[in-house]
C-alpha cells in the first residue's frame, strides 16, 4: 500500500510538472503575440502574508523575455511618495506597448496592510475606495488590461507558511515586521479584504478569486486562468481550462458561503 501510494503521489506530480510546463509554452506565444501588437497588460496579484505570490508569478515569467515583462515589488513609500498623489508612484510602472507587467502587492495595499496596520488615515482609505474604482476604468479607458488576482488562504496554512519562511535561511529575506503580526490580525484583515473586494469589483476591473492553500495547484491554475482571458495567435483551444474550485470571479456570497477563508 505505501509503495502504491508513493506511486500516485509521483504521478500526481510529474502530471502537474508536464501540465506547468504546457501552460508556460503558451504563456512564451502569449507574450510573442503581446510584443507584435503592442498590447499592454498589466495583472495584480494581492493577498495575505505568505498567500504564494512570490511563487506564483515566478512561474508565470520563468521563460518569458525580460525586456518585454517586469515585475513590480515596491518598497515602502519615501517621504516624497507620501506628498504625493496616491497612485502617482504606480502610474510609473504602468506597462508600454508590447509589456507584460505584474504587480506583487499594488496600489492595493491601501486597503490592506496600510488599513490594518494604520499606516495611512481613515480619510485616506476612504478615498482610495472611491478613487480606485475610477482609476483603473481610465487605465482600461486608455488601452491598458487589467487583471486582478486575490490569492487566499486559510490560517492554518499561513501559520504553516509563516514558520516555514522563518526557518529556511534561504527565504528569510521574506520576512517583515508586517508578517510577525498577520496571524494576530488575521480577522483585521479578512475584514479589509471583504471590504476592498465588495467595493472595488466592477465590471470592467473584476476581482479574481484563487484558493491558494496548495502551492503547485494555485500556480497552474493562475497560468490556465489567465491564458483563458487573452487572445494571442496559435492558442492552443484543447487546453485545459482552470478549476472553478480553486479559481473564481469574486461575488459577495464568497464571503459567507466558505468560499473565502474567514
Amino acid at each position: 500500500m505505501p509503495k502504491t501510494k508513493e506511486k500516485q503521489d509521483h504521478n500526481d506530480k510529474s502530471d502537474r510538472k508536464a501540465a506547468l510546463k504546457a501552460g508556460q509554452v503558451e504563456l512564451v506565444k502569449l507574450q510573442r503575440h503581446v510584443i507584435e501588437s503592442g498590447r499592454m497588460i498589466a495583472i495584480i496579484f494581492e493577498g495575505r502574508d505568505a498567500a504564494g505570490k512570490d511563487g506564483t508569478i515566478k512561474r508565470i515569467v520563468q521563460h518569458l523575455s525580460p525586456r518585454e515583462d517586469r515585475v513590480v515589488a515596491l518598497d515602502k513609500p519615501s517621504d516624497r511618495d507620501r506628498k504625493a498623489w496616491y497612485f502617482q508612484r504606480y502610474v510609473a510602472q504602468l506597462p508600454v506597448a508590447g509589456e507584460i507587467v505584474l504587480f506583487n502587492r499594488s496600489w492595493y495595499n491601501r486597503a490592506g496592510v496600510e488599513r490594518v496596520m494604520e499606516y495611512c488615515s481613515k480619510e485616506d482609505y476612504v478615498m482610495f475606495l472611491k478613487t480606485a474604482p475610477i482609476f483603473e476604468e481610465l487605465l482600461i479607458h486608455c488601452g491598458i488590461t487589467l487583471i486582478k488576482y486575490y490569492l487566499d488562504i486559510s490560517k492554518d496554512e499561513q501559520k504553516k507558511r509563516l514558520k516555514e519562511r522563518r526557518d529556511d535561511p534561504l527565504s528569510q529575506w521574506k520576512e517583515s515586521p508586517v508578517d510577525a503580526v498577520a496571524v494576530k490580525h488575521w480577522e483585521d484583515y479578512s475584514a479589509a479584504r471583504n471590504e476592498m473586494l465588495t467595493r472595488t469589483h466592477s465590471m470592467v476591473a473584476p476581482w479574481t478569486i484563487v484558493r491558494a492553500d496548495d502551492k503547485s495547484l494555485t500556480r497552474l491554475n493562475v497560468i490556465r486562468d489567465l491564458l483563458t482571458r487573452l487572445e494571442y495567435k496559435g492558442k492552443d483551444r484543447e487546453g485545459n481550462l482552470p478549476d472553478p474550485e480553486i479559481v473564481f470571479n469574486f461575488h459577495e456570497e464568497a464571503i459567507s458561503n466558505g468560499m473565502l477563508a474567514k
